[in-house]
């Protein structure tokens, strides 16, 4: 790579040789930057948290959230009534004599790493590329803008269709009319966080795909020897996240993963073939 295209750091980085130390020096800034801009991002949330609580967080619990109508439009279409979410009927209380503020906190402390996140994994990627040779520093090209849209859409897929859809069955369940859904501010919050940043881990699938494949672990004939198999899993995982037992909730969360385990089969044979290539390259020369 040429020097006028390296950034200062990197030339510090490909220049020399560092000791140990060097290295842990370099990581700890490189933390601390992360680490700072999810506070920075934090501290932001916190200052409008009524508000965000208002719009973002509670929104999922009530009926005209977006994701109930179109589910109201999806059951015009289809004709399955019981598709259309009318009524949510359960109240959120808090228990606790802090756990309104220890909520504010903890909610302002993962939207600040939701909107952190492509600056934090820049910064550690920012460590770990000046160590990867020249061969693979090309094929990670781009890296740290596929990983961030792959969590950003994980984490809308599970804010806006994995959480409604498990609030929803969970909010209508009722062993008998007696027994009230009065759910706890933290269950509600813990199920909404755990569901989206769950999913956004989850669309990382390409990218562990390419890793594995990269380092020779995976390859693209068995993911397809497999298919039938990870399809199995896919809706099996998809009938956990999603409790009720409607057949559209189950399809709409499993059809995306499974078009995510398409694609990193498609990433794992492009790896495969161009490690194909150099060797065929290396055996002419």
């Amino acid at each position: 790579m040429p020097l006028d295209q390296l950034t200062d750091d990197e030339i510090d980085l490909e220049g020399k040789e560092m000791s140990f130390l060097d290295h842990l020096e370099e990581l700890r800034w490189h933390i601390i930057r992360a680490v700072g801009s999810i506070f920075f991002f934090a501290i932001l949330a916190f200052i409008f948290i009524k508000e965000i609580f208002d719009a973002v967080i509670l929104a999922p619990a009530r009926p005209d959230f977006w994701t109930y109508r179109q589910m109201c439009k999806l059951s015009d279409a289809t004709g399955y009534a019981d598709l259309c979410v009318k009524k949510l009927d359960f109240t959120l209380q808090a228990l606790g004599v802090s756990d309104q503020f220890t909520m504010a906190l903890t909610s302002s402390v993962i939207i600040g790493l939701c909107f952190a996140f492509p600056y934090a994994f820049w910064e550690v990627w920012r460590f770990i590329k000046p160590g990867l040779k020249i061969t693979e520093k090309k094929a990670a090209r781009g890296a740290v803008f596929y990983v961030s849209m792959l969590f950003l859409m994980g984490l809308f897929f599970g804010y806006y269709i994995v959480s409604p859809l498990a609030i929803n069955f969970l909010a209508n369940y009722q062993i008998t009319p007696e027994i009230k859904n009065q759910f706890d501010i933290t269950s509600y919050i813990g199920i909404l966080a755990t569901l989206s940043l769950g999913c956004a881990l989850v669309f990382q699938m390409p990218m562990v795909a390419f890793v594995l494949s990269k380092v020779g672990i995976l390859t693209p004939k068995f993911m397809r020897e497999y298919r039938k198999h990870a399809w199995i899993v896919i809706l099996v995982v998809a009938g956990i996240i999603t409790p009720s037992p409607d057949i559209y909730s189950q399809v709409l969360v499993a059809l995306p993963l499974a078009m995510l385990y398409e694609v990193s089969i498609l990433v794992s044979r492009s790896i495969e073939r161009a490690r194909q290539k150099e060797h065929r390259e290396l055996m002419q020369s």
